[in-house]
């Protein structure tokens, strides 16, 4: 089974490689790219039932070398729960794409830069050392960049330099967390690291921690290090978008979920709790404030990595539960809201409020697509993040931490109020100006003229229904994983030397 792990980043890189080599045949590079994340996406899966079945990771040691000198990678259920919604997501957002058969798709860079980002994401999550971490923020950060900037528009490579500058100061920063880290303990091994660490003295041991928690703060978006991600993702193609705002700062969360349960556990939870308050409510009020859907959804990925932060500043099964479970609701969740986005920009041109109005008279089912996940950010029941935010602040109760409560609370009122204004501005009043067929209610709507676009955006819609209807057992296995992270010595007892 061991073998089987690191399929799950070289199948996309063997994909880049045949893509490129298929440059001139845009068809041919499709079926490659379908074929790899399918490939990948099966892979995870058997491998995720086989820790489940054994209660136990699945470790692939590259060559037979031991994790001090050689490549160690590690599939556990942290691992495995983020491929498989990572590879489902990245699948259907490449459908998207082929169905809207804008120029990003048809450029010859989009297939390979896709698939080297879908490498890059799964070889982050199952790295068993930190400088292998590195690599894959790497990999999958020279992929984004490409997909950034793709159409070459002015806007693009404005704010594609910002990108580009602010993740290089994060790969300098992470990069100089892990040469110190190596110097002071001579070791990188993610199952070494928590006894070295152990032994340092305590001021050492806390400014590498807050180095790396500064890199990976900087990667997740979390106040006051969110900055950049407002101005970036808005100007990138709709499925590039919406793959960015459910994946990309995920990796920087997920790298500090495995950093902060892992080698400082229960260490600076003041910091973490201040961090998550700030980010959730700086977010939300940046949302309400703006007139674009884009950059609505846009500063909404800074709040709700707020509650995913906020699950570990509290701590304990819990809260870590909590963290993950939401993690695994908002990907699905946040790049269906970027799908339908993207709809409206390619039937109306825009996505500026200002110059929308009607849309649900126009299209009934383009408005459920919208509604559906809109209201599971908010955090209304029955969908999915009413039950990841009620994990949190059930957590955060117990802990005592009711500042973070009000917050979240209030956080989430606001969410609903800034989806209210999309609402409002988009989908509600009448319908303005001429009616070309696509507009005009009796020829079936907007999505009758793009039903790749409305099939892929409703199949996602649907993977966030599946998680809210199989929320009970999905959230035992969180907690199963929350128990994998926040037991001592768990993680270096699966992978210990054979």
């Amino acid at each position: 089974m061991s073998r089987l792990v690191p399929l799950t980043f070289a199948l996309p890189l063997l994909g880049v490689a045949l893509s490129l080599i298929a440059v001139r045949h845009r068809r041919v590079q499709r079926i490659i790219n379908l074929a790899c994340l399918t490939a990948s996406l099966a892979v995870s899966v058997v491998l995720l039932v086989a820790v489940e079945r054994d209660d136990h990771a699945v470790v692939a040691r590259i060559g037979g070398w031991t994790s001090d000198i050689g490549i160690t990678y590690v599939f556990d259920r942290l691992s495995g729960l983020l491929l498989v919604i990572a590879f489902t997501t990245m699948l259907i957002v490449l459908v998207f794409a082929v169905g809207q058969g804008a120029g990003d798709e048809r450029s010859p860079s989009y297939h390979p830069s896709y698939l080297a980002l879908a490498a890059g994401i799964a070889a982050a999550f199952s790295s068993g050392d930190l400088f292998h971490l590195f690599v894959a923020f790497e990999v999958l950060l020279m992929a984004s960049y490409v997909l950034l900037t793709l159409h070459g528009e002015e806007g693009q490579v404005r704010s594609g330099t910002t990108y580009v500058i602010i993740n290089s100061v994060e790969s300098l920063l992470l990069l100089s967390a892990v040469g110190l880290v190596y110097a002071a303990t001579g070791t990188l091994s993610l199952a070494d690291l928590p006894a070295a660490l152990a032994e340092l003295d305590p001021g050492l041991r806390t400014g590498l921690q807050l180095l790396l928690l500064l890199a990976f703060g900087l990667k997740a978006a979390v106040f006051p290090l969110f900055f950049w991600l407002p101005d970036s993702y808005p100007t990138a193609p709709s499925p590039v978008s919406a793959v960015f705002a459910g994946l990309l700062t995920k990796v920087g969360v997920y790298a500090l979920i495995r950093t902060q349960t892992l080698l400082f556990p229960d260490q600076h939870r003041l910091l973490l709790v201040v961090v998550a308050a700030l980010t959730m409510l700086i977010g939300v009020l940046g949302a309400i404030a703006q007139g674009d859907v884009k950059r609505i959804l846009s500063f909404h990925i800074v709040s709700q990595i707020g509650y995913m932060v906020m699950g570990l500043a509290v701590g304990g099964v819990a809260g870590v539960a909590a963290t993950v479970f939401y993690l695994i609701h908002h990907i699905p969740t946040k790049t269906s809201l970027f799908l339908v986005e993207g709809i409206i920009e390619d039937s109306e041109g825009t996505g500026t409020l200002d110059r929308l109005s009607g849309l649900a008279r126009r299209s009934g089912p383009l408005a459920l697509l919208f509604a559906v996940p809109a209201l599971s950010l908010a955090g209304l029941p029955p969908f999915s993040g009413f039950v990841g935010k009620l994990g949190l602040i059930t957590a955060a109760v117990d802990r005592g931490q009711w500042v973070l409560v009000g917050v979240a609370l209030l956080v989430s009122l606001l969410t609903l109020v800034s989806m209210a204004k999309i609402w409002l501005g988009a989908f509600w009043g009448r319908v303005d100006g001429a009616t070309p067929p696509d507009r005009d209610p009796t020829t079936g709507g907007i999505l009758r003229t793009r039903p790749t676009m409305g099939s892929a955006t409703a199949l996602l819609v649907g993977v966030s229904l599946a998680v809210a209807i199989a929320a009970g057992p999905l959230f035992a296995l969180c907690q199963r994983t929350a128990e994998d992270l926040t037991t001592p010595g768990r993680y270096a007892e699966q992978v210990g030397e054979p």
